[in-house]
């Protein structure tokens, strides 16, 4: 039986330990400005940039405009909030009042919607950029990790936001792609190994998604919810380990 000390010490040593959590500093001087200087907490901006990370032809800024349009959909959902009841009987009703009698109404919804599908357009070319420039490889795996969970996130809010106007459109298109859900692993009733687990049609990966098994008002507010409170959250903290590990891997990564 492998000694325990000598088990924590490879796991400890591993690429994967090290990808996702920092050695240590020796207490020194320099160590503990350079930790001070490297906390993005106790320093905004990094002291200094590397020659590359400022050139448009390498990043694109499409991380930085990826941030950017995540604003916009969030101070212009915070206002649409205002005007919006998630409920079957108004949901409608309410983007109608809202498009055609709020005061700037049309041109706040437009905003949110454009600044989704535009983030949804970034995204994938900043995970295109990283790819290419070949950013994902040590000791930066795992951030990559970490925008992939992005990424997803993202899809998904776009998802759940398609069904709040609570038209034929959104309706039939969260009906399709709820659907799929049904094919999820041990998740689904329709998926591999569902049978094993004992799920069916009416407690499965779907139903939880809708609350039930058709889209109704339970399903409305279950994606209110995600849209609103739990996805955007997720996304958030995320984006903030996100610029925090590329500060602590040493900036944007240079040219291969």
């Amino acid at each position: 039986m492998p000694n325990l000390n000598e088990l924590k010490k490879k796991i400890v040593e591993s690429q994967l330990w090290r990808s996702m959590f920092r050695h240590d500093y020796l207490d020194t001087p320099r160590n503990r400005v350079l930790q001070i200087m490297a906390n993005v907490w106790l320093h905004l901006h990094p002291p200094k940039i590397r020659r590359h990370a400022l050139r448009v032809r390498y990043t694109w800024c499409m991380g930085g405009i990826t941030f950017l349009v995540f604003l916009v959909t969030v101070v212009t959902g915070v206002i649409l909030m205002f005007y919006y009841r998630p409920v079957a009987e108004y949901a409608y009703a309410d983007m109608k009042y809202l498009q055609h009698d709020v005061p700037f109404g049309m041109i706040m919804r437009n905003m949110h919607r454009w600044a989704a599908h535009a983030m949804v357009i970034t995204i994938w070319l900043h995970m295109f950029r990283v790819f290419m420039t070949g950013s994902y490889k040590p000791p930066r795996e795992f951030n990559w990790v970490v925008g992939v969970v992005l990424l997803t996130i993202t899809l998904l809010l776009s998802f759940t936001g398609y069904l709040l106007p609570w038209d034929q459109l959104s309706i039939w298109a969260v009906t399709v792609g709820t659907n799929m859900a049904r094919a999820t692993p041990l998740l689904g009733s329709e998926g591999p190994f569902g049978e094993v687990v004992g799920v069916t049609s009416r407690y499965d990966a779907r139903s939880f998604l809708l609350g039930g098994t058709l889209v109704g008002p339970p399903a409305l507010l279950r994606f209110y919810v995600l849209h609103c409170i739990l996805l955007p959250i997720l996304a958030g903290l995320l984006m903030i380990v996100h610029f925090w590990r590329i500060r602590k891997d040493g900036g944007v990564s240079g040219p291969l």
